[in-house]
């Protein structure tokens, strides 16, 4: 079997979708994408899908090897996104090749079922409060949320009290009926980051994630020696390499490499063996579309070390045992809306069977999701929208972290 062409379609808002063909007539599909640069992510698909033309799809060590040290620059968010979604088509070659889903190619399960968790929205304490009791009627045990927007080097009191009333609030209606994580979302500074976490431990979160921004390992050493809360980072890291420094600190609990983001499907289960010898668990970053999630669930459900996994499809009514949605959250300065992509996916009905919080052991071949290329390729031929990245700015106008 030998590759013959690599085609890339933007997936509105902000996704693409990478369709890697085979002169067998098989054909995989993948997810590479950075949110917001979406555009300079498809180039460099085309860019790198052309060394692989007339290559072996099977041999995807090599191949991944070819893409990552076959070019003198290496890493970042663009080229690794890229190759994790060729990366991520080859899997699901490979699967459809030999019959079976992805994960037994990778050493097969290792768990019955796989815990997923569903994202809280909303501005006010009432809002969150609300929208998780929502998540905890579909059958959610376990949900994420933010409690921090615009925050100073120094933050005054208010806004820290404003952030702790957030989750304060939100463990009040649902008791110990849903374990919640706080995403800090890289936008605390250490003086801060430090203040909060202490005042948040009398309400036990799940964990804190991003509570400073990549390759503050130091600070992040600091900060895990004065709190007991579990510390969550790693969906800004690019393959093995960054994770190793990571581990290596000791600074954290639980790991969040982005399969569509961190190399792919293999990478990332090397990334998750080194973190098991760190005894650290995996919950892989997954805000994206049912190509992404896919390849989180077979990595999961293959890897002993893996906690949960996050998710956004389904969270009207799939996990009771509703169909399938899948939806990109739009995210602006004042409003925050829901975009479908589910129209491009065949065999949307049955695709995830989620029941109790917990989605069970894939079936289809390969990845899974059936690409209505069609409708795909219909679609590009317009305009498509655009998701963007908002600016955040502090009273004084200085630009900050979204």
């Amino acid at each position: 079997m030998k590759i013959t062409g690599v085609k890339v379609y933007r997936v509105a808002p902000k996704s693409n979708y990478v369709k890697v063909e085979t002169d067998e007539g098989i054909c995989g599909w993948g997810e590479p994408v950075v949110e917001g640069r979406s555009r300079a992510t498809a180039v460099a698909v085309k860019e790198l899908g052309e060394q692989l033309i007339g290559m072996d799809p099977e041999n995807i060590e090599d191949l991944f090897n070819v893409m990552y040290r076959g070019n003198f620059y290496q890493g970042g968010p663009v080229l690794c996104s890229a190759i994790s979604g060729i990366e991520q088509a080859l899997w699901d070659i490979k699967g459809k090749k030999y019959g079976v889903p992805v994960y037994q190619l990778i050493g097969g399960a290792a768990k019955e079922k796989q815990k997923v968790y569903a994202w809280i929205h909303g501005e006010t304490p009432e809002e969150l409060a609300a929208d998780a009791l929502n998540r905890l009627s579909e059958g959610y045990h376990y949900g994420k949320m933010c409690i921090c927007n615009e925050m100073e080097w120094i933050c005054n009191s208010a806004r820290i009290d404003k952030a702790i009333a957030m989750f304060a609030t939100v463990k009040e209606a649902v008791g110990d009926r849903m374990e919640i994580g706080i995403d800090f979302h890289g936008r605390v500074h250490k003086t801060v980051a430090l203040t909060l976490m202490k005042k948040l431990e009398e309400f036990n979160p799940l964990f804190i994630e991003e509570p400073l921004l990549p390759f503050n390992e130091d600070d992040l050493v600091e900060l895990k020696r004065h709190t007991h809360l579990p510390i969550a980072t790693g969906e800004r890291l690019f393959t093995r390499w960054d994770f190793k420094r990571l581990l290596k600190t000791g600074a954290v609990d639980i790991i969040q490499p982005d399969l569509s983001h961190a190399g792919g499907i293999w990478e990332v289960r090397k990334i998750a063996a080194m973190a098991e010898c760190f005894d650290v668990t995996v919950a892989p970053h997954c805000p994206l579309g049912a190509l992404a999630f896919s390849s989180c669930i077979h990595l999961d459900v293959a890897t002993p070390n893996s906690f949960i996994q996050e998710q956004i499809v389904g969270v009207h009514n799939a996990v009771n045992g509703g169909g399938l949605e899948i939806e990109d959250r739009i995210e602006t300065d004042d409003s925050q809306g829901y975009v479908s992509c589910d129209t491009y996916i065949k065999n949307e009905k049955g695709l995830f069977e989620f029941e109790d919080g917990y989605v069970k052991l894939p079936k289809n071949p390969g990845l899974g999701p059936i690409i209505d290329e069609e409708r795909l390729a219909a679609a590009n031929n317009g305009d498509l929208p655009l998701w963007q990245q908002p600016l955040y700015r502090m009273d004084d106008g200085t630009a900050t972290q979204w």
